[in-house]
């Protein structure tokens, strides 16, 4: 059996598409992001919810407000990438649920009217979305660094707000030299899948 993409496409999304670690001074342009965007934003979610809400910092200053929040290993890294995105999951994405879930537009108060309810399924179907943003990311021909090693309650009070909880932070450029350790092992299909 095939998979419908071809092997070039399987290669640039997955089996050569690495996490960078430094990056080529080459820009990441306003257009690539919205095209990133436009292509991910079909990413599935419960509900049709998108409580994903992606941060660009791309001024010096925010930049380096960034990087003091940022784990020490973390930092350089950050600081010289072409672009930086900070992934957030909006905790009130219900309000939206109307518009996005028209046929069912009482799930709104039905499944979401709790916050830690909304919190929960916010960081599930934001993260799911974010895994869409980097397999984006690499379908526009560049690799993307995501990170969890910094401080969340700091890149909240800097970035966002009370109804938006930072989920990770994502260096995008095109890769560097050196821009990644060779490829880790994986599981192998045995190892993972089991049939019932």
């Amino acid at each position: 059996m095939t998979l419908a993409l071809d092997a070039a496409a399987q290669d640039l999304l997955f089996r050569e598409a690495h996490t960078a670690n430094t990056f080529t001074a080459e820009p990441v342009a306003e257009e690539q992001v919205q095209a990133i965007y436009d292509l991910v934003k079909y990413a599935p979610t419960a509900f049709n919810q998108s409580p994903l809400r992606i941060v660009l910092v791309r001024s010096e200053e925010a930049r380096e407000r960034l990087v003091s929040h940022m784990a020490e290993g973390n930092q350089e890294k950050t600081r010289t990438a072409p672009l930086v995105a900070i992934l957030a999951a909006d905790n009130e994405f219900h309000s939206e649920l109307p518009t996005l879930f028209p046929h069912f537009p009482q799930a709104k108060d039905v499944f979401f009217a709790e916050r830690g309810a909304r919190e929960q399924s916010a960081a599930l179907n934001a993260s799911l979305q974010a895994a869409y943003f980097i397999v984006g990311v690499r379908a526009a021909g560049l690799a993307a660094g995501p990170m969890t090693g910094f401080d969340p309650a700091g890149v909240q009070k800097e970035f966002l707000d009370d109804d938006h909880t930072p989920l990770m932070v994502v260096n995008i450029g095109k890769p560097g030299e050196n821009a990644s350790y060779p490829r880790s092992p994986r599981l192998a299909y045995d190892q993972v899948v089991t049939t019932v």
